[in-house]
């Protein structure tokens, strides 16, 4: 018997050390160890997101809770008889912030927030949002006023003798976002870059440079993980360093820079591995399987194909041909590009990124019913506007949290101007105006080609990417 049992287990160690030995067993091996790591590096890259300080404190929580008094009279008065967790709901949606998902601290996705209690703005501000109502890390944050809280904040503090910061200081001079949703952020970068030099030492003695404001709607995160380059003009190469522009300020030189690096090679991990959530409402499979034809017909060439052996091209498309709203690209000239090139940031060039441009990358699609609103300055409310160029609204404002299931896209009001009347900013800022200057909402026009058929189907297939 005892000789039984011997043979069985050396028969058992040798069948073992054989699996082992074989090549398959070593490569899903590696597979599945790369895989747990990768998992482990993006939660601290969320982490890093969420918990880890890289700027100065904006505001304490004291003045967040203190912001209802400085609110219009109507408002202050419901305020007046809430409760204190009341009052931060009332604020967390006044300013589009959101609590983060599975997470009881009620602390805000889009800042990190100290046991002292001292906010400090995250990468979430822009790129953490909702998504009809549930909040989706990566998902473009379509209702943050940025503007209105920095104006309001600046009110409680002056009240409360207390000092200023960037934000306050900043939206002064320079605009934040004349939209709730959208922001002029490519120009903070244009104004912060232009004082650093290329291994990003601060450099005082240069005059400001040129700086065309405009609005610019943030893209989803869950798309990064196919692209080779980043922003709309596409010629920054995507890397943990480009990730790490919003760090610069005086406080942050260059040894932070390199001492911080290697956290955002952990939240480039964390960015990558995020995907779109897929669509909640019925699909009429039959109609969006004819959109699929068409789509991979007229659409694919730019934007991509999906499914098994789907490939996404990294298409930038001349500013002559997609006929969008021209001010973000002539917001960033090449001189402008020259500076983030020959820096730090792009490896002093070795990483491929380059100056110069002529137009804008068409985005991949995956998740798009999720990522309203559309083109690069947010002036689209809905997919089926972008499928109906000549019906798109002049000026508009969302109305609800809900999908609007028919057009997919923002339920919103149609009104013939910007009501004068309206006192209250953070309810004027709510309205988009595609005739002001960078938000026009034309160009794109290739669905006019489509049959009404064809743009009904294809609105039905994009709601499956």
């Amino acid at each position: 018997m005892q000789v039984k049992l011997f043979f069985i287990l050396i028969v058992a160690v040798s069948m073992t050390a054989a699996r082992a030995d074989d090549p398959t067993t070593r490569v899903a091996a590696a597979a599945s160890n790369d895989a747990t790591l990768e998992t482990a590096a993006a939660e601290r890259g969320y982490r890093f997101l969420t918990e880890k300080v890289y700027l100065s404190p904006d505001f304490h929580q004291s003045d967040f809770d203190a912001l209802w008094e400085i609110w219009p009279r109507e408002l202050r008065a419901q305020a007046a008889d809430a409760t204190v967790e009341q009052r931060r709901q009332m604020a967390f949606e006044r300013y589009g912030l959101t609590k983060r998902p599975n997470d009881d601290s009620g602390r805000p996705l889009q800042y990190v927030v100290d046991d002292a209690g001292n906010w400090t703005m995250n990468c979430f501000s822009c790129h953490g949002g909702t998504v009809y109502g549930q909040v989706v890390p990566g998902a473009p944050n379509n209702a943050f006023g940025l503007q209105t809280l920095s104006e309001e904040m600046r009110k409680v503090k002056f009240r409360g003798g207390k000092r200023l910061t960037r934000m306050e200081l900043g939206s002064a001079v320079l605009p934040l976002g004349t939209t709730h949703g959208t922001s002029n952020a490519v120009i903070f970068g244009v104004a912060l870059m232009n004082y650093r030099d290329k291994d990003l030492n601060i450099v005082m003695d240069r005059q400001p440079p040129p700086m065309l404001h405009h609005d610019l709607d943030a893209p989803p995160w869950w798309n990064l993980h196919k692209k080779e380059f980043i922003y709309i003009d596409g010629f920054a190469r995507l890397s943990h360093r480009g990730l790490m522009q919003f760090m610069l300020t005086r406080q942050n030189g260059p040894e932070r820079f390199r001492e911080w690096e290697s956290d955002f090679k952990d939240v480039l991990t964390y960015v990558k591995s995020l995907r779109p959530p897929k669509y909640q409402g019925p699909i009429d499979a039959t109609l969006a399987e004819q959109g699929r034809m068409v789509f991979n017909q007229t659409c694919a060439d730019c934007h991509g194909t999906y499914g098994d052996g789907g490939e996404y091209p990294n298409r930038r498309i001349a500013l002559d041909d997609i006929g969008t709203d021209p001010l973000r690209l002539q917001a960033l000239p090449t001189i402008a590009k020259e500076k983030y090139v020959e820096s730090w940031f792009s490896d002093y060039g070795r990483d491929g990124s380059y100056a110069e441009s002529n137009g804008y990358v068409a985005p991949p699609l995956d998740g798009v019913w999720a990522s309203a609103p559309y083109l690069h300055n947010g002036s689209v409310p809905t997919l089926w506007h972008l499928l109906h160029p000549e019906q798109r609204p002049k000026i508009w404002r969302r109305t609800a949290t809900e999908i609007d299931a028919q057009r997919v896209g923002l339920q919103i009001e149609q009104v013939d101007r910007v009501p004068l009347t309206q006192t209250d900013w953070a309810i004027r800022r709510t309205y988009f105006d595609t005739q002001q200057v960078g938000k026009s909402a034309s160009g794109h026009d290739y669905p006019s080609k489509l049959s009404e058929a064809e743009r009904t189907a294809v609105l039905e297939y994009l709601k499956t990417l």
